[in-house]
């Protein structure tokens, strides 16, 4: 065998050898991506000051933070949720402490309040969540005999319909949840510890389908 022969022998391709590289640069890409995952930094929103349930919140009131907390996105309330009108706490959130994205509330709520109401007789088709309602009452002037109805709320909004089997005796019935505005609370609430009879009625026709 000639010298040339053992030369070239020498130099064959091992495909061991080439897994063997496959399997170093994956595990040196695998690292690089653990560790650049671990770099990367989410920007949240923090308290300047002690926050109490109920204040209401805008963005300059507040400071922004750098964490590496997984799942920040969803957790806590990060640069671009906030609403132009800003939001409501929901409950306390410290000096210093992110803020969490379960304490942020709607504005909205200090205008609005929702009651579940009892209603008499069956809903209209149309009426379903999201509908806009308009709440009636009726007092009772005698035993069994109502008065005129009149309007205690224009323009409610219904959460839901409530199926329920203890709000009258014998028998289910419907309660409806609405939206109402806080200065009508009071009235509403009155209509229902006197036993008004209640019902509600679409605030607007709806379009034929």
């Amino acid at each position: 065998m000639t010298n040339k022969t053992r030369a070239r022998r020498g130099f064959a391709f091992d495909p061991r050898l080439l897994i063997g590289l496959v399997l170093v640069a994956a595990s040196v890409a695998g690292v690089v991506a653990i560790v650049s995952t671990a770099d990367e930094t989410v920007q949240v929103y923090s308290a300047k000051v002690a926050l109490s349930p109920g204040d209401r919140i805008e963005a300059g009131e507040l400071d922004t933070s750098n964490v590496r907390l997984a799942g920040a996105g969803t957790l806590y309330l990060l640069p671009g949720d906030i609403p132009d009108d800003g939001f409501v706490l929901t409950r306390s959130v410290n000096m210093g402490e992110l803020i969490p994205a379960s304490a942020v509330g709607s504005v909205s709520g200090l205008r609005l309040t929702s009651l579940v109401l009892e209603v008499n007789g069956a809903l209209a088709a149309s009426i379903e969540p999201g509908s806009l309602v308009d709440v009636w009452s009726s007092k009772e002037i005698d035993s069994g005999q109502f008065g005129a109805p009149a309007v205690i709320v224009s323009g409610a909004t219904v959460v839901r319909l409530v199926e329920s089997d203890t709000i009258m005796a014998g028998g289910g019935s419907i309660a409806v949840e609405v939206l109402v505005p806080r200065a009508r609370v009071a009235r509403v609430l009155e209509a229902v510890s006197n036993s008004d009879a209640m019902s509600i009625v679409p605030a607007s026709i709806p379009g034929r389908n």
